[in-house]
């Protein structure tokens, strides 16, 4: 049975408080990812790992499984109905051809430190149109989509030098593995059908 944060405070002797606690739960809702190696989220990160138990019985009743991977040192919140968050097509396109570039990668042993995988933006726009099947967005637009990515814990923009001549790339987190998988290729299909339901009166009026 999970005890209270209060009690889990006086067991630290003074190291955590109650609100300690509650900010790492919330954390964990919120960012659904908290990663050992990024300095934000260092702290939280050891408290919930050190009450891991405690943090698993507080989020259940919310629908939400805790996993933690022990080799690259992260810990993910998972929603049980992580189908009513509203995603567009945009990103949810996005999330699938960075989760194959990082399967690519962990199959030919590309993984960088802390269990990342680097995409440049020429193999992303190569992938883009052979898995999507449409163009890349350009790079104000992907700009925006990582920021959107970065708070799912799934990936982060790296600006380049300025001898590069790409503007930046795309750092694809370990996290990407649990958080998209089979949900995201039902999304996917549920917005192909929004959209063949879209064209039907365009459709119906040509065929008149």
């Amino acid at each position: 049975m999970k005890r209270s944060w209060n009690t889990l405070s006086q067991q630290s002797n003074g190291l955590y408080a109650v609100q300690d606690f509650e900010r790492a739960a919330y954390r964990l809702v919120t960012e659904q990812v908290l990663y050992a190696a990024d300095r934000t989220s260092r702290v939280a990160y050891h408290l919930v790992e050190d009450h891991f138990d405690d943090f698993v019985g507080a989020l259940a009743p919310l629908g939400i499984r805790l996993e933690r991977n022990a080799h690259y040192r992260y810990l993910v919140a998972l929603p049980a109905h992580g189908e009513g968050v509203a995603v567009t097509l945009d990103e949810t396109l996005l999330l699938l051809v960075l989760r194959q570039r990082y399967d690519e990668a962990m199959r030919q042993g590309q993984i960088e430190e802390h269990g990342e995988v680097v995409v440049e933006l020429p193999e992303l726009q190569e992938a883009y149109q052979a898995l999507a099947g449409r163009a890349m967005p350009d790079v104000g637009a992907l700009r925006t989509l990582a920021r959107m990515l970065r708070r799912w814990g799934v990936a982060r923009l790296v600006d380049s030098d300025r001898d590069d001549p790409q503007p930046f790339h795309l750092l694809v987190r370990p996290a990407i593995v649990e958080i998209v998988g089979g949900l995201w290729l039902q999304r996917l299909d549920q917005h192909n059908r929004d959209d063949g339901a879209d064209a039907d009166p365009e459709d119906d009026d040509a065929a008149a």
